[in-house]
C-alpha cells in the first residue's frame, strides 16, 4: 500500500471525491509559522487574510487534520492556545498572529470563547492514540475549566457570558444572557473531561466533571426547555425563555441533554422546512422567525459547515444516521454548487444561503462570507465526507473500525492510516452480490452495520480478505 499519503476516497460520484481531494491541496497554502514575539506554534493553520487564530476555528480545524496521515500537524492548533494560558486558568477566544496577544473587546472583555478542548482531545485520543498526552495536558484543562466556573457562573448554576462568546455576533437574541449554546457547549466539556479522567483512570477526576455535566443537564432541561415548542431557548436576566428559535438549541444533542421524547420533537425541526429542514441544511436561524433573511445575513439565516458539522455530531449520538447522512450529502452538493458554477470555476465559502444556491451575503459587511475558508469547508469536504457519507468512525485505543451506512453502494476508503497500520475499506458489487474488499498491515476489529439490515463484528488479520455481505 501507498505510503506517506493522504487517504483516498471512494464514492460514486466523482465530484465528491474531487472536492475531497482538493481540500488537501489547499490546506498546503493555509499555514503560519509561530515567531518569538507571538509564542505560537511552529506550524498552525490559519486563513491567510486573518490577523488573529481564533479558539473555535483551531479546535474543530483538527476534526478534519487527524486525517492526513500525519503530513499535517493537527495537535498545534491546540498547543498554541495551552501555551497562551494565564495564571489564573484563562485561555482567550482570540490572539494577534503578529505578536500574541489576546484580543479583548468591548462586546467580550474577557475574551470567552466556546469551550471544546476537551471533546477535541479526546477525539485526537481515538485517532492517534496518545495516552501520554491526556496525562500532560489535564492540569491545562482543570486549570482553564476552572476560570469558566469562576468568571462566567452564575448562582443559578448557568453560565453567564456575551453574545461574542457564542460566535453567532449578529444573532437576533435579544435580551439574552443565558446563551443555551455556550451552557451546552460548557455540558460538552464536562462530560469529555469526565471522559478523558476514565482515559487516565482517575476516579476523581471523572466524578467531579461527571457531577458537574449532570448539574448542567438538569438545569438546562428545567429552565431551558419549551415542552409547547419541542424547543431550548435562551434566559434572559429573570431567567425567562426568550423564545427565538436558534441553531444553537442543537448543541443540545451533542451535549446529550434531551431524552427521547424531546430528541424526538427537536428532530422534527430538523426535518421541517419551515424551520430548520431548509433545502441547505441547517439555517442558524429558524426560518420561520421574523428575522430570518433567505440571503443569510450573518447569523440570521446562514448555513455554517461548522454548525452543521455540530448538528450532525449530536444526531450521531442519539443513532440518527440515516438523517446525519442525507443532510451531509445535501450540504455538499451546495459546496459544489458554488466550486462549479455553471461550468466555471468558482470557489468554496464561509457561509452558505439556506433556500438557494450560493454564498450567503451579511449586509455592510462586503468581507462575509471569506472565501475558501477551510477551517469551515474541511469539516464539510473532509471530515463529514469520511465519518457521514462514507460512514467510518475510527479509534486506535480499541482498535476498531466501525462502518455504518443506510445502505450499500460503492464506496470506502484506501490508506487510512491507524497509527503504523494502513489499512483499506472498500464494497463494490460483484456477480457473487456486494462484497467488502479490505487490506491491513495489522490485525484489527471491523465493525459492518448496515442500517435496518445486519450488523457483525470481524476480526480483520494483517493482508488482503473480503467478505460477501449477504454471508454475514
Amino acid at each position: 500500500m501507498a505510503k506517506k499519503d493522504f487517504p483516498g476516497i471512494h464514492f460514486y460520484d466523482q465530484d465528491f471525491v474531487d472536492v475531497y481531494d482538493q481540500t488537501w491541496a489547499w490546506i498546503e497554502e493555509y499555514w503560519q509559522s509561530g515567531t518569538p514575539s507571538n509564542g505560537l506554534q511552529q506550524k498552525f493553520l490559519n486563513h491567510p487574510d486573518s490577523e488573529t487564530i481564533d479558539q473555535l476555528e483551531s479546535t474543530l480545524a483538527t476534526f478534519f487534520l487527524v486525517y492526513s496521515n500525519r503530513i499535517y500537524p493537527c495537535i498545534p492548533q491546540l498547543d498554541s492556545f495551552y501555551g497562551k494560558q494565564e495564571a489564573n486558568g484563562a485561555i482567550r477566544w482570540k490572539y494577534r498572529v503578529d505578536d500574541g496577544t489576546p484580543v479583548l473587546t468591548d462586546e467580550n472583555p474577557e475574551g470567552v470563547g466556546l469551550p471544546l478542548f476537551a471533546w477535541a482531545e479526546l477525539n485526537l485520543f481515538h485517532k492517534i492514540g496518545n495516552k501520554k498526552r491526556i496525562k500532560e495536558i489535564m492540569p491545562v484543562l482543570q486549570n482553564y475549566f476552572s476560570w469558566l466556573e469562576a468568571t462566567f457562573k452564575a448562582d443559578n448554576d448557568l453560565y453567564k457570558v456575551p453574545l461574542a462568546a457564542t460566535g453567532m455576533i449578529n444573532s437576533p437574541r435579544k435580551d439574552g444572557v443565558y446563551h443555551m449554546d455556550f451552557n451546552m457547549a460548557m455540558a460538552v466539556n464536562a462530560w469529555y473531561m469526565s471522559e478523558l479522567g476514565d482515559i487516565l483512570n482517575d476516579r476523581e477526576i471523572s466524578f467531579h466533571y461527571k457531577r458537574q455535566y449532570f448539574s448542567l443537564k438538569t438545569k438546562i432541561n428545567q429552565l431551558m426547555w419549551n415542552e409547547q415548542d419541542g424547543f431550548y431557548y435562551d434566559l434572559n436576566e429573570k431567567e425567562e425563555q426568550v423564545r427565538v428559535k436558534h441553531i444553537g438549541g442543537f448543541w443540545s444533542f451533542l451535549a446529550m441533554l434531551p431524552n427521547d421524547a424531546k430528541a424526538e420533537k427537536l428532530l422534527e425541526h430538523l426535518k421541517n422546512p419551515d424551520t430548520f429542514g431548509t433545502p441547505n441544511p441547517f439555517p442558524s436561524l429558524a426560518a420561520n422567525e421574523p428575522d430570518f433573511d433567505e440571503t443569510g445575513n450573518g447569523w440570521r439565516g446562514s448555513v455554517f459547515p461548522y454548525l452543521t458539522f455540530i448538528v450532525i455530531k449530536g444526531l450521531e449520538k442519539y443513532g440518527f444516521y440515516d438523517l446525519a447522512r442525507e443532510s451531509s450529502i445535501r450540504h455538499f452538493y451546495y459546496l459544489l454548487d458554488t466550486l462549479h458554477p455553471e461550468g466555471k470555476r468558482g470557489s468554496v465559502w464561509e457561509a452558505y444561503r439556506p433556500t438557494k444556491e450560493g454564498p450567503a451575503v451579511w449586509h455592510d459587511h462586503p468581507e462575509f462570507p471569506r472565501q475558501q475558508f477551510l477551517p469551515w469547508i474541511g469539516l464539510s469536504t473532509i471530515t463529514l465526507m469520511i465519518e457521514n457519507i462514507i460512514g467510518l468512525a475510527v479509534s486506535l485505543p480499541r482498535k476498531t473500525v466501525d462502518w455504518i451506512v443506510p445502505t450499500l453502494e460503492v464506496m470506502g476508503i484506501d490508506n487510512l492510516s491507524l497509527k503504523r497500520n494502513l489499512i483499506t475499506i472498500l464494497s463494490s458489487k460483484s456477480n457473487r452480490g456486494w462484497e467488502i474488499r479490505l487490506e491491513s498491515e495489522k490485525l484489527y476489529y471491523f465493525t459492518i452495520d448496515i442500517i435496518g439490515d445486519k450488523k457483525k463484528t470481524l476480526p480483520i488479520p494483517s493482508g488482503k480478505c473480503s467478505m460477501l455481505i449477504d454471508k454475514l
